[in-house]
């Protein structure tokens, strides 16, 4: 069976299972706009049309393959979830500013994205983001640590413990 067959069933369990806090749309932005960024990638690497370099590892297994990927807002969609802007976490993260970086970090246990670190060139660019999430109920714990980088890079690393089916780790690495 192949990664593919193993991993979609259980992401879209928890797709479907989380609650969706989307950012109203005339929601003032606080923080960085991830949401308004990723959707702009996702726009701007879907008309590239590039060729990317894939590789999944699910629990070990690594699969690789050179795909063009079509709906690049799907393939982010990870990213564009961990969007800190939602009306209920308004002043809900600490702002720190360290040199090029600006490091946004949870101050409630309760909010799902618990560090956002944006790392920006000297011309005021997005270099790099990283985001770290953590869900956890009755149910399962999920653990997230995204990557980013415009130029060249994304990187999901996902574990989930389900307490009826045990726990899962998978990688999802996108190179151009």
């Amino acid at each position: 069976m192949s990664w593919f067959r193993k991993i979609v069933p259980i992401v879209a369990l928890f797709w479907f299972a989380g609650c969706s806090s989307e950012t109203a749309p005339d929601a003032k932005i606080t923080y960085f706009d991830i949401r308004g960024f990723f959707t702009s990638e996702s726009t701007r690497l879907g008309k590239k049309n590039l060729i990317i370099h894939k590789t999944v590892t699910d629990n070990g297994t690594s699969e690789v393959r050179e795909v063009n990927i079509s709906n690049w807002e799907n393939e982010l969609a990870l990213f564009i979830e961990s969007d800190i802007n939602k009306p209920s976490w308004k002043n809900s993260y600490k702002v720190e500013n360290k040199g090029t970086a600006v490091i946004y970090t949870a101050l409630y246990p309760d909010v799902r994205t618990k560090q956002l670190t944006i790392t920006m060139s000297a011309a005021g660019k997005v270099k790099h983001i990283q985001i770290s999430n953590k869900t956890t109920n009755v149910l399962y714990t999920s653990e997230e640590h995204l990557n980013y980088y415009p130029d060249s890079l994304y990187r999901i690393d996902k574990f989930q413990d389900v307490k009826i089916l045990g726990s899962h780790r998978y990688t999802i690495e996108g190179k151009w």
